[in-house]
């Protein structure tokens, strides 16, 4: 059983939460510099995917001058390739195509086959962020 709770920054119980997540998805697994980890947060529409009562993935979206960035997706390791990434992808993507404005977001190479199948197409070279290969990708639909 899922439940997604979406919420704000200035919700600190949910935001220790999520913040728990990413913590353990970027920084400790992929060794990305905290400092980069932890920005825009004041922006973030924030949301947390429970299974089983238990937060076990987190995302956000943000409005820049560009359109909607979908970011800071984190799923721990022990519940990835369930289906419940997709779960809260789709309910993020649900939330934002109401605002009729472009939708992208910077996939690691390594993952740009999942958004791919979501709908995602590459935009442009590879570049480096936090020294992970990433690539722009934007939301044509499926």
């Amino acid at each position: 059983m899922t439940n997604i709770v979406k919420f704000r920054f200035e919700s600190v119980d949910l935001m220790r939460i999520s913040n728990e997540i990413r913590t353990k998805v970027f920084i400790e697994e992929q060794n990305v510099d905290p400092e980069i980890e932890y920005e825009y947060e004041e922006q973030g529409n924030y949301y947390l995917l429970f299974y089983d009562e238990t937060p076990i993935a987190t995302a956000r979206w943000r409005t820049t001058d560009k359109g909607i960035k979908l970011e800071r997706f984190a799923l721990l390791k022990e519940h990835r390739n369930m289906g419940l990434g997709t779960i809260l992808l789709e309910k993020i993507l649900s939330d934002v195509k109401k605002f009729n404005k472009p939708i992208y977001l910077h996939s690691q190479v390594i993952a740009k086959n999942y958004y791919q199948r979501a709908g995602f197409v590459e935009e442009g070279d590879h570049f480096f962020e936090a020294d992970i290969e990433h690539v722009k990708m934007e939301y044509k639909g499926i």
